[in-house]
């Protein structure tokens, strides 16, 4: 399955893996705030991973257009991404559909509330265009076919390092 992955720019991604490491980054859906912060998150340490030798990819359930649009707000234009209406690829990682207290528990909804107020990402409403609620998200660090190091989120809250999650694989 991973060698039917493609990016946006045309890179497959099985093939990238023996070039350099990939940090592949599953987002729930564009109007997630906890998606928003791992969008600022990942904009700010773009450069330290880069430095790494680790090449991020995010994967999404969105149109490429809207992801390109989402992308550019938080300073990540030019970064490779795989649209994914269906979840296959979700589904091929082990990432499945978040409980209720995942999705809603109170550390969620605390987390969340601060994400809001001290982050300033505001809420939007998600008609279904910018990817599945109820999807959880996952990082994954792949080198030479395989995965090196992953991160599945707990809660659809949790914060994994993206700094650390590189250093398994850093050139």
């Amino acid at each position: 399955m991973l060698e039917r992955m493609m990016t946006n720019d045309g890179l497959n991604l099985y093939r990238t893996t023996f070039t350099q490491p990939v940090m592949l980054v599953f987002l729930r859906h564009f109007g997630c705030i906890f998606c928003k912060e791992a969008l600022l998150e990942i904009s700010s340490k773009r450069e330290a991973i880069k430095e790494k030798g680790t090449k991020i990819i995010f994967v999404h359930m969105a149109t490429d257009e809207i992801a390109q649009e989402y992308l550019e707000k938080f300073g990540l234009e030019g970064i490779s991404r795989i649209s994914d209406p269906t979840s296959q690829y979700y589904r091929l990682f082990g990432l499945g559909k978040g409980t209720i207290t995942q999705l809603f528990g109170l550390s969620t909804f605390i987390r969340g509330f601060d994400v809001v107020v001290n982050k300033k990402q505001p809420i939007e409403y998600n008609g279904g265009h910018l990817g599945d609620s109820f999807q959880m998200p996952g990082v994954f660090v792949l080198q030479n076919g395989k995965i090196q190091e992953s991160y599945v989120h707990k809660l659809a809250s949790s914060r994994p390092d993206y700094e650390k999650l590189a250093d398994c694989c850093a050139i």
